[in-house]
C-alpha cells in the first residue's frame, strides 16, 4: 500500500457482491477491530436534504423517489445498470455516473472516520468495508487491503436468500453488480491478504483469526 501507518491501522475490507464481507467485519470486531460500512455512508448520504442525494435526483429524476421523497434502491439500481441489468457500455447503462457522484462523498466520510478512531485510539484498527475500493481509486486511503472470496455459485444462492427472491431473479442481479466490479482475481492480486469464505463459518473464522494478529502487529510501535 501507499499510505504508511500512522496512528490506527487503516484496513479495507473488499470483495465482490455477496462474498461475505459483513461476515469477516463482524468476525474482526468480535476480535477488537473498529468497522465501518461504505454502504451505510452512503444510505446515509441519499437522505433528502444531502448534497449527494440531490445530485442522483438530478442526473436519475424523480422516478427513483418514493411518495414521501426517499429514494427508492431498486429504482436507482435499475436506472443506473438499466433494463435487463445490462452494464453493456450501452447509454442505458449509468453505473459510473451514479458511482462519480457518490464515491468521493463516501471516501471523504471513510478518511473523516478513520482520522477520527486515530485520535481516540493510535493503536486501533479501524477496518473500513466496501465493495468497491479499488473500483472507486480509494486503496490508497488503507495501510493494509484484505479482500474476500467465494464460488460464483455461493454468491447467487447467498443473494436469493438475502432478498428472498428466486435463483433466477438472483442470477441476473448477481451478474450486472458483478459486471461493474473488479474480478476476484484483481482483487487478490491488490489485497495483503486474502480471506476464502466458500466453506463453512468455521473455516472462514479460521482465516479471520489467523490474519487478525498480523494485523493487531502492524500497530505495536518499535
Amino acid at each position: 500500500m501507499i499510505r504508511q501507518p500512522a496512528g490506527a491501522l487503516r484496513v479495507g475490507l473488499t470483495g465482490g457482491i455477496a462474498s461475505g464481507k459483513s461476515t469477516v467485519g463482524t468476525m474482526l470486531v468480535a476480535l477488537g477491530a473498529q468497522l465501518l460500512q461504505a454502504d451505510e455512508i452512503a444510505h446515509q448520504l441519499m437522505q433528502p436534504g444531502e448534497a449527494v442525494y440531490r445530485e442522483v435526483v438530478r442526473h436519475f429524476g424523480p422516478g427513483i423517489l418514493d411518495p414521501d421523497g426517499r429514494v427508492n434502491r431498486p429504482r436507482l439500481a435499475e436506472a443506473a445498470f438499466g433494463p435487463g441489468g445490462e452494464t453493456d457500455g450501452s447509454p442505458t447503462s449509468r453505473v459510473q455516473e451514479l458511482n462519480q457522484i457518490v464515491h468521493p462523498a463516501v471516501m471523504r466520510k471513510q478518511e473523516d472516520w478513520m482520522d477520527e478512531i486515530s485520535r481516540r485510539d493510535p493503536q486501533a484498527i479501524a477496518v473500513v468495508e466496501a465493495a468497491l475500493i479499488l473500483e472507486a481509486g480509494a486503496a490508497q486511503q488503507f495501510d493494509r487491503l484484505v479482500a474476500v472470496t467465494c464460488r460464483p455459485e455461493q454468491r447467487i444462492e447467498r443473494w436469493a436468500q438475502r432478498l428472498n427472491v428466486d435463483q433466477e431473479t438472483a442470477r441476473r442481479e448477481v451478474l450486472r453488480r458483478m459486471a461493474a466490479q473488479f474480478s476476484d482475481e484483481e482483487k487478490i492480486k491488490a489485497a495483503d491478504y486474502v480471506i476464502d469464505n466458500s466453506g463453512s463459518l468455521a473455516e472462514t473464522r479460521v482465516q479471520v483469526e489467523a490474519v487478525f494478529p498480523q494485523l493487531r502487529r502492524k500497530t505495536e510501535k518499535p
